[in-house]
């Protein structure tokens, strides 16, 4: 350190730079797609998202045939409707693994991933919504000498 500083205004021209926030940028693919994955317990869901009529099909058939439960259905839309686009996006996806609920998760969570590729400002709403965060809790393995994972066999004194 060769230059020594004689007063305060010095000193923070020495300071450097902060480092400025990561730019989300737009990721698209060649046909103007936005694509991302989804995972919840153990549903994965590839999604591809593009500009639409809000139309949502799910390994080739629509959401209506494949989600029949209305509850899983407005699970899928919450990205849409928390970002005020509801309508507006095309959605293409292929899910595999686990049951209904657990896809239906993967689904919302591959969503809002994709929205963010193609939208990156809307990135804060949908993380302050909680719809960014991958939901960890799987089921529990079995142990040996237990029933289930927890459940003891009934004790007997006799």
């Amino acid at each position: 350190m060769a230059d020594t500083v004689q007063s305060l205004e010095g000193l923070a021209a020495l300071k450097p730079a902060a480092p400025e926030a990561p730019v989300h940028v737009q990721k698209l693919d060649k046909q103007g797609r936005a694509y991302a994955t989804g995972k919840r317990k153990n549903a994965v869901a590839r999604v591809w998202l593009k500009p639409g009529s809000g139309k949502i099909v799910i390994n080739e058939r629509t959401i209506e045939v494949y989600f029949a439960r209305p509850v899983l259905r407005m699970l899928i839309q919450q990205p849409f409707v928390l970002a005020n686009r509801a309508g507006q996006y095309d959605v293409e996806c292929t899910v595999s693994g686990g049951g209904l609920s657990g896809q239906a998760g993967a689904l919302r969570h591959g969503i809002s991933k994709a929205l963010t590729f193609y939208e990156p400002d809307l990135r804060g709403a949908l993380k302050k919504g909680g719809f960014m965060t991958r939901d960890s809790r799987v089921v529990e393995r079995k142990k040996y000498g237990r029933k289930k994972a927890r459940r003891s066999f009934q004790f007997s004194k006799r």
